[in-house]
């Protein structure tokens, strides 16, 4: 029996098509055995400027890309006014402490919905804090590790990580060794989870026999 088809996903929580890549994500993974994990990139990283919803960049690439998208797939989105828009190192900081405690793709869902629904400031540890309390994370511990740095190494270490991937937009799906930039439609990101899967059966059965006798000879 093989493992499951690991789905690595490096997204940034204030990227709308990480978000809109969900739903693709959740249809081409319905019966099949995969293990999906989050994983951070931040597309803007501090001190780079981040960008800011009344400049033109931003409604442009909304009402070309972003809308247009989001109805076909009957996605609820819209363009946040935080301006300018938040660094997410201290969210994602906040996305190690709720993955050690099984939490980091609930965590990673309500980013999304928190920015992209309601319009609420992800660079706030106020907000932070309060979001992790209705995943029934501990708020005052989480909001301790946040101020004291807990998870900056481990997040650092993340980071490190999408760079050896060389991970440069978001979302970045990596299916086994598949790798997959932009948000896929469900039958793309299925037809990879299924040669995955059959590429991890061959080297399953290539393996299978494989012995040493007594004199030495493999």
């Amino acid at each position: 029996m093989t493992e499951p088809v690991k789905i690595q996903i490096w997204s940034d929580y204030v990227c709308p098509f990480c978000m809109l890549a969900e739903g693709p994500l959740e249809a081409a993974t319905e019966d099949l055995d995969v293990e999906i994990e989050w994983k951070p990139f931040e597309l803007r990283p501090h001190p780079q400027p981040t960008l800011r919803p009344e400049d033109p960049y931003l409604p442009d690439i909304w009402k070309r890309a972003v809308y247009p998208m989001a109805r076909r797939m009957g996605v609820d989105i819209t363009l946040p006014t935080v301006s300018p828009q938040p660094y997410t190192r201290l969210a994602f900081e906040g996305f190690q402490y709720a993955q050690d405690r099984g939490k980091g793709d609930a965590y990673t869902r309500r980013m999304f919905r928190a920015f992209f629904q309601e319009d609420l400031d992800l660079g706030r540890i106020e907000v932070l804090t309060e979001l992790a309390g209705e995943l029934d994370l501990d708020r005052e511990e989480f909001r301790t590790a946040l101020e004291k740095g807990t998870y900056t190494a481990r997040h650092e270490d993340a980071l490190r990580e999408a760079a050896a991937h060389r991970v440069q937009v978001a979302p970045t799906f990596l299916v086994g060794d598949i790798r997959m930039e932009g948000v896929p439609s469900a039958p793309q990101l299925r037809k990879a989870i299924l040669d995955a899967q059959a590429r991890q059966q061959e080297q399953s059965d290539e393996s299978f026999g494989a012995a040493c006798g007594v004199d030495g000879v493999c």
